[in-house]
């Protein structure tokens, strides 16, 4: 379910674009979807992921933004705002709380899945910091794209190349978890 709430609406926007060739039409589709998404999945769980939500609300506030002033640029700073917004959340969180964030969400969702993340402290904060410079380096990028390529171009990054770079950073945190799983003193 919630790869629909993250993924359906950049895909409708990503066709409509290609369908219409005209970006304000691509981001009134992506305003009307984001929300209707999130408003599903709560029917159907009576939960919505917070990242989703935030994401959500970053589409509608600057996609508003774009249309209200005809400024496509406004729009586009959105990956940017929303992955350094996360950058901000997951350095904070070094320092306020226990646990750094990137515990927090695989605690949580290790309860549900029943596999069990047993890491130093240290190690928590390598890889809460190793998504701090994901989400740094994503957001830069992002920007990058959008003001030196042209529009299609930056439409076919914002589906594609931050999906794969966010793919490839998941499976080399995956590797990392396995070797520091694996490397760990049995009890």
């Amino acid at each position: 379910m919630q790869l629909i709430v993250d993924f359906l609406p950049i895909v409708l926007f990503f066709a409509a674009y290609f369908l219409s060739n005209d970006f304000f039409v691509a981001l009134i589709v992506i305003m009307i979807t984001a929300p209707l998404a999130m408003g599903i999945q709560w029917l159907l769980t009576k939960n919505v992921n917070k990242i989703s939500a935030a994401s959500t609300a970053l589409v509608v506030i600057l996609g508003g933004g774009a249309l209200l002033l005809n400024n496509k640029a406004i729009f586009l700073w959105k990956p940017t705002a929303f992955y350094w917004a996360a950058a901000t959340v997951f350095l904070a969180s070094q320092f306020v709380g226990e646990k750094p964030i990137i515990q927090r969400i695989m605690e949580s969702a290790s309860k549900s899945s029943d596999a069990l993340f047993q890491l130093s402290p240290q190690q928590w904060l390598t890889l809460n910091l190793a998504w701090v410079v994901f989400f740094i380096v994503g957001g830069a990028l992002n920007i990058y794209v959008a003001y030196n390529f042209s529009e299609a171009t930056w439409v076919k990054f914002k589906l594609f190349g931050l999906l794969s770079l966010t793919f490839v950073f998941v499976v080399a945190q995956s590797i990392w978890l396995a070797k520091q799983l694996e490397n760990r003193p049995s009890k």
